[in-house]
C-alpha cells in the first residue's frame, strides 16, 4: 500500500513553480510513501509519547511513593520538578541526537531515540520507593527522566524530518500530520489506560503499585517499535545529500552561523503552542481534579474523548494546509488561545461536560498547529541541518515554557493564584501570533 503522489491528487497539489526538484534535484519524481515507512515512523512515535506522557498522567499517584511522605502538595511539586528537569534535557537531546541524525541518517536517529525511551520507562517502572531505598529513589527517577528527555528531544527532530522528507511536495502537510496524530495516539493510550486503571483499582492500589503498570507496558511496547524502525528505508533526500557531499561536519555550528533567523522563527512558533500542548493534552485532568473536585475517572474520560477528536482532526487540517497554506491555520490557533485561555478556565466547573468542553476547544486549536508542524518546521531548513535545526530551538523553547507549565500551574494553584497562569498563556499566544503573522508562507517550499 502506498500514499498517492501529489500528481495523482490535483486538489492538494502545490502551485506549479513551488517545489521544483524537491525530491531529487530534478533527476526524478519523489517516490510514493510506503505504508510500512509511515507505520514505522508513526508507531515508534506512539510509543515515545505514550512513555513520555504517562509520567504527568500518573504523577498524582506515585509522587508520595518516590518522595518523602507528608505534605501531598510538596511531593507532587517535587515530582513535577523532575518533570521539568526532563524537559531541560530535551534541548541537549535535540542538539546531540539531531546532529547525529543529520550526520548518520534519519533511520539511525529514529532507532536510537526509541531505545533510550524504552530504557527510561523500564527504569521508572522498577524504581524503588522512598521507604525502601531512601534518597536513591528520587535519584533513580531523575536519571530515568533525563534519559527520556534526551530521547524525546531527539525524536522531535528525527521523526518530523523523516516524515517531511518522504512526503510528496503537495502532500507534505498531510503526511506530516501523522507525527502529531501518532503523538495523540500515544497520549490517548496513556489517558485511556489511566481511565481504565482509575476505574478498576482503588486509590490505595494505584498509589501502592498500580502506577507502575503503564511504565512497564511502555517499556515493553518499545521493543515492537524498535523492530519496525530498524527496517526503515533511508529518505531519498538524505541519500542525495550524502552522495553530493552536502552534509556538514558540525551541524549545530552551521545552524547558529547560517540559519539563526530560521531557528528564532521555530522558537517564536513554539512559545504558546508548547504550553497549550501540556495543558490540554496531559495535565488538565490533574488540574481539574485538584481545583473542581471532579472524579479522577471522569476527568481522564474527558481527556480521552478530546484526544480521539484531536486524532480525527489531524489529517483534515494537514490537507487543508496543503491547499490553503500554513499561515491561516497558525493564526487561528494562536489568536484563539490568546482570546480564550482565560475564559475557558473560568468556565470549567466540577462536571464532566464542562471539563470536556474545555478540552475540546483546547485540543482543536492545538490541532490547527500540530497537523502542519512537521511540514512547517522542515520547510525552514536545508537537508544538512534539518534535524538539528528543528530539534535544538524547538526543544529549548519547550523546556523553558512547556516543561515548566505543570509545575508553575501547580504552584500558583497552591497559592490561590492559578488565574495568573492563564494570563501568562494568553501573553505567550500573543508572541506566537506575531511570529506567525511575520513569517513567509512556506507551503510548497523546496526541501533541497
Amino acid at each position: 500500500m502506498t500514499v498517492p503522489n501529489a500528481s495523482t491528487n490535483p486538489a492538494s497539489a502545490d502551485p506549479p513553480a513551488a517545489d521544483p526538484g524537491s525530491a531529487q534535484h530534478g533527476s526524478g519524481k519523489q517516490p510514493p510513501v510506503s505504508f510500512r515507512s509511515l507505520l514505522a515512523a508513526s508507531s515508534g512515535n506512539i510509543v515515545e509519547w505514550y512513555d513520555w506522557t504517562v509520567y504527568s498522567s500518573f504523577a498524582i499517584f506515585f509522587s508520595t511513593q518516590i518522595f518523602p511522605k507528608g505534605n501531598g502538595a510538596t511531593a507532587l511539586l517535587a515530582t513535577f520538578g523532575v518533570f521539568a528537569l526532563g524537559f531541560f534535557a530535551r534541548p541537549l537531546g535535540g542538539w546531540l541526537l539531531g546532529a547525529f541524525t543529520d550526520r548518520h541518517g534519519r533511520r539511525a536517529g529514529l532507532t536510537l531515540t526509541i531505545v533510550m525511551m524504552a530504557a527510561g520507562s523500564l527504569v521508572i517502572g522498577l524504581t524503588p520507593t522512598y521507604s525502601s531505598a531512601g534518597i536513591a529513589a528520587p535519584i533513580i527517577l531523575t536519571v530515568a527522566r533525563l534519559l527520556q528527555g534526551l530521547s524525546v528531544g531527539g525524536e522531535i527532530g528525527s521523526s518530523t524530518t523523516y516524515l517531511a522528507e518522504i512526503a510528496p511536495p503537495g502532500r507534505r502537510g498531510f503526511i506530516g500530520s501523522f507525527f502529531y496524530a501518532s503523538t495523540a495516539a500515544g497520549l490517548l493510550l496513556a489517558s485511556g489506560l489511566a481511565t481504565l486503571l482509575t476505574s478498576t483499582l482503588s486509590d490505595s492500589a494505584m498509589t501502592e503499585w498500580g502506577w507502575r503498570i503503564p511504565f512497564l507496558i511502555g517499556g515493553a511496547g518499545a521493543l515492537a517499535g524498535l523492530w519496525l524502525r530498524r527496517s526503515l528505508e533511508e529518505t531519498t533526500i538524505f541519500e542525495q545529500a550524502v552522495a553530493s557531499g552536502e552534509r556538514t561536519p558540525r551541524p549545530l555550528v552551521t545552524l547558529m552561523t547560517q540559519h539563526r533567523g530560521a531557528a528564532l522563527r521555530i522558537m517564536g512558533f513554539t512559545v504558546a503552542i508548547t504550553i497549550g500542548f501540556y495543558l490540554f493534552m496531559s495535565y488538565l485532568p490533574t488540574y481539574a481534579v485538584q481545583t473542581t473536585g471532579i472524579a479522577k475517572s471522569e476527568a481522564f474520560l474527558a481527556n480521552t474523548i478530546a484526544l480521539i477528536v484531536f486524532l480525527i482532526e489531524m489529517p483534515l487540517f494537514g490537507r487543508l494546509s496543503d491547499r490553503f497554506g500554513r499561515r491561516p491555520q497558525l493564526l487561528v490557533c494562536s489568536i484563539g488561545y490568546a482570546l480564550l485561555s482565560v475564559p475557558l478556565m473560568i468556565f470549567m466547573e466540577g462536571t464532566f461536560w464542562s471539563v470536556l468542553a474545555v478540552e475540546l476547544v483546547g485540543v482543536t486549536l492545538y490541532a490547527l498547529y500540530g497537523a502542519i508542524a512537521p511540514a512547517l518546521m522542515a520547510e525552514q531548513f536545508p537537508t544538512a541541518v534539518r534535524a538539528v535545526g528543528i530539534g535544538a530551538p524547538y526543544n529549548l523553547t519547550v523546556a523553558l515554557f512547556g516543561g515548566t507549565a505543570p509545575y508553575l500551574l501547580t504552584w500558583l494553584n497552591s497559592q490561590g493564584r492559578d488565574i495568573w497562569f492563564f494570563w501568562y498563556f494568553a501573553a505567550a499566544a500573543g508572541v506566537s501570533t506575531i511570529a506567525y503573522w511575520t513569517m513567509p508562507e512556506s507551503r510548497g517550499k523546496p526541501l533541497n
